[in-house]
């Protein structure tokens, strides 16, 4: 049997990641008993720990070092920081309190939403194509919206904060892994003086639970602790997939993160799943088809582009 190509091994790790990412719901509806910024605290920790260990043994810590002496580069990495939490914070909530199906909405939002922020901060210009999908995107919340009597902030907060994520990491002069380090080293001091205050100084949870589950039980405390693993593999089995497949290949197979979130959500913890929850998601999967297929045109249209003016360069030499 031959060996697998650098492309196919992308596409699996690719799977792998969006695997990891849409079936964690599961994983953190185990922590539902312990309030959302105990588990974002120790998610940042152990993420922190993680990622320490890995560019240690890669010999990569210098990496960090440089990118920590970069002030414009600071910046970026402490808004992304803000951005990526904020996310993690909203994800584990929605799942707490059962709004997985919002949760996923969010995700499948999120590439339309970074169409509209593309053209509003970057000036990139969208085809027409690529608009349709934006405004039936629009047609969905709004259709939504109309019929729960109440938007659904959850998707939008999550699509929202994930797409200004990718904004602020598109200026960080650094790889995924060193990047998203140094994004965890700024939010370890939060992190710690939260715990702190959890276990010592006896804070209130936001919902008025029981706080200070590390250490109380050994289940919950290696729950605790593999969040940081949980979320640092399927980041570098992206980054893995992104030096090895087309962007549009990327983003196509991303979209089986929020497909299994929505799954479990209707079929393992049995949550309400509306006719205007399928109005919306008849719409933005259309949209999501529209823009996938536009943006593989574009793609291909781009290539061509590209070999010609190869071939036309090399006649001229």
């Amino acid at each position: 049997m031959s060996p697998l190509r650098p492309a196919a091994k992308g596409v699996l790790a690719m799977v792998g990641a969006s695997a990891i990412w849409g079936l964690s719901s599961m994983y953190y509806k185990l922590l539902a008993h312990v309030p959302p910024l105990e588990v974002l605290s120790h998610r940042t920790i152990w993420s922190l720990v993680f990622f320490g260990l890995v560019l240690a043994l890669q010999g990569r810590l210098a990496e960090l070092w440089r990118l920590f002496g970069q002030a414009r580069a600071l910046w970026l990495v402490a808004a992304a920081a803000v951005m990526i939490s904020t996310n993690w914070f909203f994800f584990i909530y929605a799942i707490q309190i059962g709004h997985a199906v919002e949760a996923s909405l969010g995700y499948y939002i999120f590439p339309l939403v970074a169409v509209a922020l593309g053209f509003a901060v970057l000036g990139e210009r969208p085809s027409v194509l690529q608009w349709g999908a934006v405004g039936l995107a629009a047609v969905a919340v709004g259709a939504l919206t109309w019929g729960l009597g109440v938007a659904p902030w959850m998707s939008l907060a999550l699509a929202g904060t994930f797409a200004l994520y990718g904004l602020a990491k598109r200026g960080v002069p650094a790889g995924p892994v060193v990047s998203v380090t140094a994004e965890v080293v700024l939010l370890l001091p939060l992190a710690l003086v939260w715990l702190w205050g959890v276990h010592v100084a006896g804070w209130p949870g936001l919902t008025g639970r029981a706080l200070g589950a590390f250490g109380q039980g050994l289940g919950d405390s290696l729950l605790l602790v593999f969040s940081g693993p949980l979320t640092a593999v399927p980041l570098m089995l992206f980054s893995y997939a992104t030096k090895r497949v087309d962007f549009a290949t990327v983003g196509l197979v991303m979209y089986l993160n929020p497909t299994l979130q929505v799954l479990v959500a209707t079929l393992v913890f049995r949550e309400p799943f509306t006719g205007w929850h399928i109005l919306a998601f008849v719409l933005i999967w259309t949209a999501l088809a529209l823009y996938s297929a536009e943006s593989l045109r574009l793609d291909r249209a781009s290539r061509r582009s590209s070999i010609r003016a190869g071939t036309s360069d090399t006649m001229r030499t």
